[in-house]
């Protein structure tokens, strides 16, 4: 999760050529059992009735907490360079459409 935890621990991290080029996502569907939370990141275009997942992330919630605290710090970090990130007003409240279901947007 943290970079320099992991320099720390020497832990040698490699990337494959698809991997290092990223994958764009500007939504992510977030579900959870007792035991695992799930990530699914999706790039969903406008006026496009549907949408593929593009990856999908599942791990414990002790690490689900651990990912969440290093966002919190990297935002907070982010914004004492950059300024305030401004929460779109069609994104505040929920979904950005009916998905249905019971579950969160990041």
């Amino acid at each position: 999760m943290a970079d320099q935890q992991n320099q720390d621990q020497g832990i040698n991290i490699e990337l494959t050529d698809d991997q290092a080029n990223g994958l764009y996502s500007n939504l992510a569907i977030i579900t959870h059992s007792y035991s695992e939370f799930v990530l699914d990141f999706i790039s969903i275009m406008p006026g496009m009735p549907k949408a593929k997942v593009g990856s999908r992330v599942v791990m414990t919630p002790h690490n689900a907490k651990r990912l969440m605290r290093a966002l919190i710090d990297n935002v907070k970090r982010y914004e004492s360079q950059n300024g305030l990130i401004k929460d779109e007003p069609n994104q505040e409240g929920g979904m950005p459409m009916n998905f249905g279901g019971a579950t969160g947007e990041a």
